[in-house]
């Protein structure tokens, strides 16, 4: 069974109340947990201590009916309703019981996605959901259109469904420094690693994802109905079982993804629920880059591009900047260039997270940082005061990101064969933790404006 979620007791969220900037320093120094905080949880795992602390653990709302992105229509339901019409109906009919216990680990994914989050961390559902991607049977495995690489949707026993993406490259190996971001090969790893590290900085906007050894034969070539998938399926000069499929880049008998003879590592991603189901909407970013060898995008032109932004809907009101920056910190860390889009569930329109999707390209340079990824960030000067607090909780000692991923990763099946991250990746993320706190702080020097509390309703509770 693996163990992604299993999680200690939650502390209570210590409230602060409002006072002087040197009283709000202090706060701030409380909040993140130093002194006495970090004393207590001396002598467990550094990943164990960073999921008890307050700020991983802050209350959120009731969730109202409209708050559950959807709900489950029983057969009983559809008698009861049969002879009415349902406009916007957003429940799935089932055959299962009322009994959520009874539900394969993937429907209780779905049913528990809401407007705040994917996932509940401390849901133990998601420990039988990572198990299951591991570990169930295989019933098919057809290509998935779109994209620009080779990728494949994997069926399971239930109607369970994930998102494959194959092992093309060995896992230490650092992307050419003479190659564009768009000429990159997309990674097995950093899908994982992308859901871990997304998981640490507490967001949850990643399906969960689990890396898996499987047999290119016998769970892919012997199971699929793609006939054109099936047709590129050949036998290397050294015996290894090798496909290609047909996609944009990269497929093609030069660029073949081969087992060792026939084992494969590879990722398996959660699949989100069906559009028909929770329909979602693409946006293209503001900070998308011109993915041209010569031409420049126009917030790399213009230093006070992000005025625009601002003005411009859905930018101009509620939390979408900051979570454009949410997600513009969390490309900075791994290294991704390649975030042109980003999509939300439509049924929350414009009061919910960004999904933080299609992350095979990061991870791939660890010798450089790339500060126009920040572009968001030093541009607005605009930040969340959580996730602020959890970039300083991960920058001390007692945490440390590269520790608390290091051990997050050791859990995954394919750490048994190698470190799903190389120590350079690691310690590149305490180099670029440091660097965004130097941003901020930047932006703090300069503007009074920089914090957007959102935690300022826990501050106004009584003790």
């Amino acid at each position: 069974m693996l163990l992604f979620f299993s999680e200690l007791n939650s502390n209570t969220w210590h409230h602060v109340g409002k006072g002087s900037l040197g009283e709000a320093a202090e706060q701030e120094k409380t909040l993140i947990g130093a002194g006495k905080v970090i004393q207590k949880v001396k002598g467990h795992s550094k990943l164990e201590a960073l999921f008890r602390h307050p700020l991983y653990n802050l209350p959120r709302p009731e969730p109202q009916k409209d708050d559950w992105l959807l709900r489950v229509k029983t057969r009983e339901d559809v008698k009861e309703t049969e002879s009415e019409e349902e406009e916007g109906d957003d429940s799935i009919s089932i055959s299962w019981t009322r009994d959520v216990k009874t539900h394969p680990p993937w429907l209780r994914f779905h049913l528990g996605i809401s407007r705040w989050e994917l996932y509940n961390r401390k849901d133990p559902n998601l420990v039988q959901l990572t198990h299951s991607l591991a570990t169930q049977r295989i019933l098919g495995a057809v290509q998935k259109t779109g994209g620009t690489q080779l990728k494949l949707l994997i069926s399971f026993p239930n109607y369970g469904q994930a998102l494959l993406k194959p092992m093309k490259q060995p896992r230490d190996a650092e992307t050419n420094e003479n190659l564009f971001y768009f000429s990159d090969f997309e990674r097995h790893n950093a899908e994982i690693a992308a859901f871990h590290l997304d998981r640490l900085l507490g967001f949850n906007r990643i399906p969960p994802v689990v890396g898996r050894l499987i047999n290119v034969t016998t769970e892919i070539r012997e199971v699929t109905t793609d006939h054109r998938l099936s047709s590129t399926f050949f036998t290397s000069p050294v015996g290894n079982m090798c496909f290609y499929g047909l996609c944009e880049y990269y497929c093609s008998t030069e660029h073949p993804v081969c087992g060792q003879p026939h084992a494969l590592e590879v990722s398996l991603a959660a699949m989100l629920p069906d559009l028909s189901l929770a329909p979602r909407r693409s946006w293209r970013s503001p900070w998308r880059r011109a993915y041209s060898r010569t031409k420049l995008a126009q917030w790399e032109k213009d230093p006070t591009y992000c005025d625009t932004v601002k003005q411009t809907p859905p930018y101009n009101q509620g939390t979408r900047l900051v979570d454009l920056i949410d997600m513009a910190v969390l490309d900075f860390l791994m290294s991704n260039m390649d975030r042109h889009h980003y999509e939300t569930f439509e049924k929350f329109g414009n009061e919910t997270f960004l999904l933080h999707l299609d992350n095979g390209r990061a991870f791939g340079r660890h010798s450089r940082d790339e500060p126009s990824i920040l572009a968001p960030l030093q541009q607005c000067c605009r930040i969340r005061r959580s996730t602020l607090l959890r970039l300083r909780l991960l920058s001390l000692p007692s945490f440390r990101l590269s520790d608390v991923m290091r051990e997050s990763l050791a859990q995954d099946p394919l750490a048994g064969v190698a470190p799903l991250l190389s120590e350079p990746h690691l310690s590149a993320l305490d180099r670029r933790l440091a660097s965004v706190l130097q941003v901020v702080q930047a932006c703090q020097d300069q503007h009074s404006d920089v914090i957007y509390d959102d935690l300022d309703e826990y501050d106004q509770q009584p003790d």
